[in-house]
């Protein structure tokens, strides 16, 4: 038994398969993974994040504690409400987690943590605020619903109050505000648009019920990471962790270099990894013959060999796909290790969908 979320008892009223993730009971799927996909990729998916763990920062120097806390610059959030995807690294350039923060004032911050890094996060955060003036603050609190889909922000605005519907829907990308007890997020881990809302924990089962009558399908994990995957997203201790720097991973473009001066954690071993060349490269795969691509499978490349970090049947692309790290070198054509069988694939650059439509050739 794992520790649940408030919306469990829906999810066992809905028929979720439940599975452990992360020492969660999550819902897996409702009764069809593929049919959750294509609900978000066409119309609208609701989702149940309420695992992920929200974090509160606040002092008169929290913006200088986080741009050496994190790889990305915090400092380019200048109104309130602005989000900003970074990695949090150790001293040896490896990603402890991905993130991400919210610029609410001056002096106070939000940052949303992984489930399963939860314990090592807060540890690192605390240990890091001793002396700083910084207070971190986990809120337990609170609960967290997404709503995903090309559909979804107008369907999940009958959450709203009538008089703030017109300004949520307003917010741009990577942006987000407090609508009474409801923090709304343009924010999503789905490669659709949508909202991420943070919510007290007691309010979650009546906001739950209220975007199911919205018309947003319950979707569970399943969905999740097929859509992230075909979004070109990482996931956290598949495709990148504490032994690999965010330019192993696909995630240099996370990295701030400038300012110069700017000395965040872990930044003297991306300088030099930068200067050499990274010596491995996450890159999309698309499986060219019949198999299914999944973790740890092993990739043959002229340069050396591979390994599957992530992979899955794409339900948009009707192919296998998935992401690997390889040897800087490799080029454009791979195999990969498939229960004893070489079969070829084609390294290709994600995304691999965008706006529910294909971005890589298949034929």
């Amino acid at each position: 038994m794992g520790d649940k979320t408030p919306l469990h008892q829906d999810h066992e009223r809905l028929g979720a398969r439940i599975v452990d993730f992360g020492g969660w009971d999550m819902p897996l799927h409702y009764g069809s993974q593929v049919e959750e996909h294509h609900a978000v990729r066409t119309d609208a998916g609701l989702f149940d994040v309420s695992h992920m763990t929200v974090v509160d920062l606040e002092g008169d120097d929290v913006q200088a504690w986080l741009r050496h806390l994190l790889a990305n610059d915090v400092a380019r959030l200048k109104t309130p409400g602005k989000a900003l995807y970074s990695c949090l690294l150790n001293d040896e350039g490896g990603v402890i987690d991905d993130l991400i923060v919210y610029f609410l004032a001056a002096d106070r911050y939000r940052m949303v943590v992984n489930a399963a890094t939860r314990a090592k996060d807060l540890a690192w955060l605390q240990a890091r605020s001793a002396g700083s003036g910084v207070t971190v603050r986990e809120r337990p609190e609170l609960a967290m619903i997404a709503a995903q889909g090309p559909a979804a922000r107008d369907k999940a605005a009958t959450l709203l109050d009538p008089a703030d519907r017109d300004a949520a829907l307003a917010l741009t990308p990577f942006t987000a505000a407090q609508f009474g007890e409801l923090f709304v997020a343009r924010t999503g881990y789905t490669g659709e648009d949508g909202w991420e809302i943070i919510l007290p924990a007691d309010a979650a089962a009546d906001a739950w019920r209220t975007l199911e009558h919205a018309g947003i399908r319950p979707c569970g994990l399943g969905a999740r990471d097929t859509l992230r995957l075909e979004a070109g997203m990482n996931l956290y201790g598949q495709d990148m962790d504490e032994t690999t720097s965010p330019l192993e991973s696909g995630l240099g473009w996370t990295v701030a270099w400038e300012p110069a001066e700017r000395d965040f954690i872990g930044r003297a071993v991306l300088e030099a990894q930068r200067a050499t060349g990274a010596p491995r490269k996450l890159v999309g795969l698309l499986l060219e013959d019949r198999g299914v691509l999944r973790g740890h499978q092993r990739v043959v490349t002229a340069a050396g060999d591979g390994e599957v970090t992530s992979g899955s049947f794409s339900p948009t692309l009707g192919r296998s796909i998935g992401f690997a790290r390889v040897p800087a070198e490799t080029g454009e054509q791979v195999e990969v290790d498939i229960r004893g069988r070489l079969l070829g694939a084609r390294v290709v650059r994600p995304p691999f969908v965008r706006n529910g439509k294909s971005r890589i050739q298949l034929d």
